[in-house]
């Protein structure tokens, strides 16, 4: 990722084709995908499982509550619900790096939690449009259109489909696949990263002409939010993995989802600052401070 942002810093013209970009992102998202229905198929749906759905549930309509109250004063209503949504909602490649990184610290993750991080994808996004029209005094509101967005987003689409796959595949299936699915996943994965850090690295200076707001936001909220689920989320499970992607989850910000919902849901929004916000800032800060962070405070909490 750093390799990236160096990258462009330089003026380098190394870059991803697009279309590789997109392959490497269907790839991942099919991976964790496959593998979490893999581990979800080994497990019992009981009273603990639906907590947990709930708390993640919970989590993603919540934090674009209180977030969309702090934007407002310093932002367009407009950019306050999008940058709401944003941080409300979930990143599937924070997700991803989340599970290499608390697997290589022995803890594996559990299948139900793919589940609930594609459930957490889009409350936020909704709430976020019920708040901006009450705001903007927009009689219209095309909340069914919306849901049926989020639902139908090509990367909620592929996370929950593989899923599926992974959930029905016997042991002998899934073995046939192992060296796609496992064994070049970190390989794709660190291609990918490279990718992230080239996109930050051009997209950082389109934030500099709204001031200090997105930059103190993009880098504190997340992990405000982070930290507190880090500390509060024993109460809902033991399991440290758990834990730890229930915080990564908080402190993530969506910048394929949600741009993709907002694009139709409030136009008037500028995706030239809460994707750059999400992706160029609160993204390194996840997976370079907020991942450390949040397993420290799991583990002496």
């Amino acid at each position: 990722f750093i390799l990236g942002v160096v990258s462009v810093l330089i003026k380098s013209d190394l870059s991803i084709p697009d279309q590789t970009s997109k392959f490497i992102s269907i790839y991942l998202l099919f991976a964790i995908g496959f593998k979490g229905g893999q581990e979800l198929s080994h497990e019992h749906f009981d009273q603990a499982l639906v907590i947990k759905l709930i708390f993640g549930f919970s989590l993603s309509a919540f934090i674009p509550l209180y977030t969309f109250f702090l934007l407002k004063r310093k932002l367009h209503i407009h950019d306050a619900a999008a940058i709401a949504a944003a941080y409300g909602s979930v990143s599937a490649v924070t997700f991803v790096t989340a599970v290499t990184y608390i697997e290589l610290k022995g803890y594996p993750v559990s299948g139900h939690m793919v589940a609930i991080m594609a459930l957490m994808e889009f409350p936020a996004i909704i709430i976020s449009i019920v708040l901006m029209s009450i705001y903007d005094q927009q009689k219209e509101q095309r909340i069914g259109k919306l849901m049926k967005h989020a639902l139908t987003n090509g990367s909620v689409v592929m996370i929950l489909g593989s899923l599926i796959i992974g959930f029905l595949a016997n042991p002998l299936q899934a073995e046939g696949i192992r060296p796609f699915t496992t064994d070049i996943f970190k390989g794709f994965l660190s291609i990918f990263l490279l990718n992230m850090g080239i996109i930050s690295g051009g997209k950082l200076k389109d934030l500099f002409k709204y001031g200090t707001t997105p930059f103190l936001f993009a880098i504190i909220i997340p992990l405000f939010n982070g930290c507190v689920v880090a500390f509060i989320s024993h109460w809902i499970t033991r399991d440290t993995s758990d834990q730890f992607i229930f915080s990564i989850l908080a402190a993530s910000a969506s910048y394929i989802a949600v741009p993709a919902a907002m694009k139709m849901a409030a136009p008037k929004s500028n995706p030239g600052l809460f994707i750059p916000m999400a992706l160029a800032i609160t993204f390194p800060i996840n997976i370079t401070i907020g991942m450390p962070l949040f397993y420290y405070i799991i583990s002496v909490n």
